[in-house]
């Protein structure tokens, strides 16, 4: 399993700092989620400090656009550092045209699906796309309870990407701590979010290390 800290979670008054401490700590990747105010009842941040922090840290950086139409800002976030771009299927934006021209900007495409979205929404695109996110916690705010029935959906993902030979990566974000990380592994998650379990924790590295431990033998 690998991780991911959310960076919703950091200290915002020093993000480049955080960036480097999570690397440091042993994670995978950073993820950084895009709110809008309008997608999802929230402001977070954008291109501009993304671009901000890219130097600080060499690890993949995952931005997850939670904003209408992500078609529109796909080239400002690639300029800005994006190594996946994953948005909605619930957005506004043409969801082939918006894989394409990620992939056109040199970054991997993933998609999303909020809880109450059916698996079978992303089926169609399994194909062209890296990654498949699923929120096991309503998007827009951080430190939320692991909705555990959110689960039989990954497995579903997981079988269909199987039958159609379509080679992905699924991701879980919401409420991951060293108990759901495993029930995450269990249902065939290859990548979880992690939030306040690794930012708030009094040794990150530990945290990291222990949520990887948990689940290395799914």
């Amino acid at each position: 399993m690998k991780i991911a800290p959310s960076m919703l979670s950091c200290d915002f008054s020093v993000m480049g700092k955080e960036a480097k401490r999570m690397e440091e700590a042993g994670a995978d990747l950073l993820h950084l989620d895009v709110m809008d105010g309008h997608f999802v009842p929230n402001l977070t941040f954008g291109a501009p400090v993304i671009k901000c922090i890219r130097p600080c840290s060499s690890l993949p950086f995952d931005v997850h656009l939670m904003i209408e139409n992500p078609y529109d800002y796909i080239d400002d976030f690639a300029d800005a550092g994006a190594d996946i771009i994953t948005f909605h299927v619930e957005s506004r934006s043409d969801i082939p045209l918006t894989i394409e021209k990620i992939k056109s900007a040199g970054v991997k495409p993933g998609l999303v699906i909020k809880p109450k979205t059916p698996p079978e929404a992303v089926f169609p695109y399994l194909k062209d796309i890296y990654m498949v996110l699923v929120m096991t916690v309503e998007p827009g705010f951080g430190g939320q309870s692991f909705m555990a029935d959110m689960l039989p959906k990954l497995e579903a993902i997981r079988d269909e990407a199987k039958r159609q030979g379509a080679d992905i990566l699924l991701e879980l974000d919401g409420g991951i701590n060293n108990e759901t990380v495993i029930e995450a592994a269990k249902a065939g998650g290859d990548i979880c979010v992690a939030g306040t379990a690794v930012f708030k924790a009094d040794d990150a590295k530990q945290a990291i290390e222990q949520m990887k431990k948990a689940c290395s033998d799914y």
